[in-house]
């Protein structure tokens, strides 16, 4: 019996699962605001400008301007200059280019506001040549500018090489003369030439500490040498073989110059049987580790067999060698012989010849090498085993397509997984697609 006025309560967790229940409607803003009524009446333009700032800084420059004509305080932090410090310009014809081009106006706004805010600065064009010259007409425009990093990058060819080598300099003078703080510069397939490198010398020397320009035909030997003689802080440079020289290393090793963190070295064939390589000399490259014990000498081959030939003759401190075409038994028989330096070694291709002695000497002579891969080669799996064995746990990436690898009397692949596996101290399988 109940007694009068008592109320009866069925499940008792009804109440709390009401409660539960409205906080999960409202979502996101109930747990942060506490209800939808309190988010309703939220102002959201009295955020403080750092919060708003902090939420810019989190999306995309469309969004990003989107949201600045909420209300005049989001316009304001909008135009805030920490906005504006790394920026790059999307340039590209809508018939011939899948990028989504940064909108004009949206470029004159930045020209006229923030070209003296903007320090990392980098131009994104498809194959045009009116996008590689609408970005040389806003190069020109950057004359207040600070830059410390500029970086054009081409995502097809021709681009900036239809561009005349006369308005690509005269842009590219504007920010060197104007910029006197540029400490990066990456640039690729441009008709770069040897007087906008002195002018870049001229007014950056002290500050610029990495230059990238490959495929740059425009650039001389002595163009580069200006710029090792001249810039003391350089510690990464990457460049075509062409330039590469025993002045330049020896320039790169005097006593000024801080130490080379970073070289990378393009040994391409423009031209098949037309060009013959030079050889550096092995008093050259001892200086340069003699000065910089520490540099990373990269090499990226794309040559046919025939042009190997004056290629580690000598002993050469390269750390990182990557082959783009076939290279023969005897150029990794050499590359076993004199890279005692060599930490990571990449073949894409050698043909059908299997390369177990080869491996087996670079494993023997290389000892600092931790990184492998081999693509449309050919290695028993025993040879290969005897590898991994001298190797050891140092080989920290092994990359090994499973065609590679032919089955002998003494292991198939399903026996040499677990052996390599055990000699590397992890789980180990080739792969089957290529990861370089």
């Amino acid at each position: 019996m109940k007694r009068a006025g008592q109320r009866v309560v069925v499940g008792t967790e009804a109440p709390h699962t009401s409660q539960t229940s409205k906080k999960q409607k409202t979502g996101l803003y109930g747990s942060v605001f506490g209800d939808s009524a309190l988010c309703t009446s939220m102002d959201w333009g009295s955020l403080p400008h750092h919060v708003i700032l902090r939420v810019f800084q989190f999306l995309t420059l469309v969004d990003r301007a989107r949201a600045s004509s909420v209300c005049r305080r989001w316009n304001e932090v909008f135009h805030i200059p920490d906005l504006w410090r790394r920026f790059e310009f999307e340039l590209s014809q809508p018939a011939t280019s899948y990028l989504k081009s940064t909108h004009p106006d949206l470029i004159q706004q930045i020209i006229k506001r923030h070209a003296d805010h903007l320090q990392y600065v980098s131009f994104k064009v498809d194959s045009s040549t009116e996008s590689a010259e609408a970005a040389c007409d806003i190069l020109s425009q950057l004359v207040n500018c600070s830059i410390k990093t500029l970086g054009l990058i081409s995502t097809a060819k021709p681009s900036f090489m239809n561009v005349s080598k006369a308005h690509f300099a005269s842009a590219l003078t504007v920010v060197f003369v104007n910029s006197k703080s540029l400490s990066s510069i990456k640039m690729d397939d441009t008709p770069l030439d040897d007087p906008s490198l002195k002018v870049l010398v001229a007014n950056n020397s002290d500050t610029l500490k990495l230059l990238k320009m490959s495929s740059c035909p425009h650039v001389s030997p002595a163009g580069i040498l200006c710029v090792a003689d001249q810039c003391h802080g350089l510690k990464e440079l990457a460049l075509n073989y062409y330039i590469l020289s025993d002045e330049l290393l020896l320039a790169l090793s005097s006593e000024k110059h801080v130490d080379l963190e970073h070289l990378r070295i393009d040994v391409v064939s423009e031209n098949p049987g037309q060009v013959e390589f030079h050889a550096i000399k092995k008093q050259s490259w001892d200086a340069l580790v003699k000065h910089s014990p520490k540099v990373n000498i990269v090499m990226y081959f794309f040559l046919y067999e025939d042009e190997f030939d004056v290629f580690f003759r000598e002993e050469t401190p390269v750390t990182h060698l990557y082959f783009g075409r076939a290279v023969s038994k005897a150029m990794l028989g050499r590359i076993g012989m004199n890279c005692p330096r060599l930490i990571e070694l990449v073949v894409c291709a050698n043909g059908l010849q299997p390369l177990d002695d080869e491996l087996i000497q670079i494993a023997q002579r290389c000892k600092h090498l931790t990184a492998m891969g081999l693509g449309e080669c050919e290695v028993t799996c025993r040879g290969f085993l005897e590898f991994v064995k001298m190797c050891g746990g140092r080989l920290t990436q092994l990359s090994i397509m499973e065609e590679v690898l032919i089955p002998d009397s003494d292991y198939s692949l399903d026996r040499l997984h677990l052996e390599v596996s055990k000699h590397l101290g992890r789980m180990w399988f080739p792969d089957m697609m290529p990861t370089w």
